[in-house]
């Protein structure tokens, strides 16, 4: 069954809507005035609606793809998101290189939620594709989890935790352009609505990232979307012309 079914709208469409939202923080008026612009007439609520639904679709299908082969270092640190009014926590881990490895959003910051979240991202790692070094703030609780976990055997014993701060520049960098995404929303209204919105900014960050260019096919956004509506089961004719456009001339530049 199409995963559009009932939609009343085109799934190249319901999907261009839900990437656009997610990649170039913007509001819901603003992206229904566009639509507009570009013959399509949609309502800002119905874009929401298909965010909700389809950005963790998009990230829970691209999850494969998305994951980073082996580094031996990573940062965690957590910001801060505001939703209904109160401020939560939202996890995040990156490599050395600045790819994206995980997240997750917490109402609480303690040792308990940063020892689910390191579990959460070292359990999607093969045995031989898992750090030896995490970075972290001065945060005692990711000290005292990590010492639980290695209790536990739910990492590796030698596994080296560094509390220097200036080694985690590169994720605080990271929190800030996510943040330039978020700042339109002014504040989500659930939990639930905030982590999959989050999850959808979190996917389209990796693209500008770079961490799916080898699956991607074509280049630029061409390859972005057309990786995107792939997972969807959707057939474009113009991406697959674009495909086979360039494979040729790659083979008329090397004959």
């Amino acid at each position: 069954m199409s995963d559009f079914k009932w939609r009343h709208f085109q799934g190249e469409i319901i999907l261009q809507c839900v990437r656009w939202y997610c990649k170039y923080g913007i509001s819901y008026r603003d992206l229904e005035e566009m639509m507009e612009e570009r013959g399509v007439e949609v309502d800002h609520t119905t874009i929401y609606r298909w965010v909700q639904h389809y950005a963790p679709e998009i990230e829970k299908r691209l999850r494969w793809y998305y994951r980073p082969s082996y580094s031996t270092s990573w940062q965690i640190d957590e910001t801060y998101v505001k939703v209904k009014g109160q401020w939560k926590y939202l996890y995040r881990a990156i490599d050395k290189e600045g790819r994206t490895l995980d997240f997750f959003l917490s109402h609480t910051r303690s040792t308990a939620m940063a020892k689910r979240f390191l579990c959460k991202a070292l359990k999607k790692q093969k045995s031989y594709d898992r750090p030896d070094t995490i970075n972290t703030d001065k945060n005692p609780a990711y000290g005292a989890a990590l010492k639980e976990m290695k209790k536990e055997g739910k990492c590796d014993a030698d596994l080296e935790h560094r509390q220097v701060k200036y080694l985690n520049n590169r994720l605080e960098a990271d929190h800030g352009k996510l943040k330039r995404l978020i700042k339109p929303v002014r504040g989500f209204k659930s939990m639930k609505t905030a982590y999959a919105t989050i999850k959808g900014f979190e996917v389209m960050r990796m693209f500008r990232k770079q961490q799916m260019r080898g699956w991607q096919q074509l280049p630029g956004v061409k390859g972005e979307v057309w990786l995107i509506e792939k997972r969807f089961g959707i057939h474009n004719p113009k991406y697959a012309e674009a495909w086979w456009k360039m494979i040729n001339d790659e083979f008329e530049a090397t004959a």
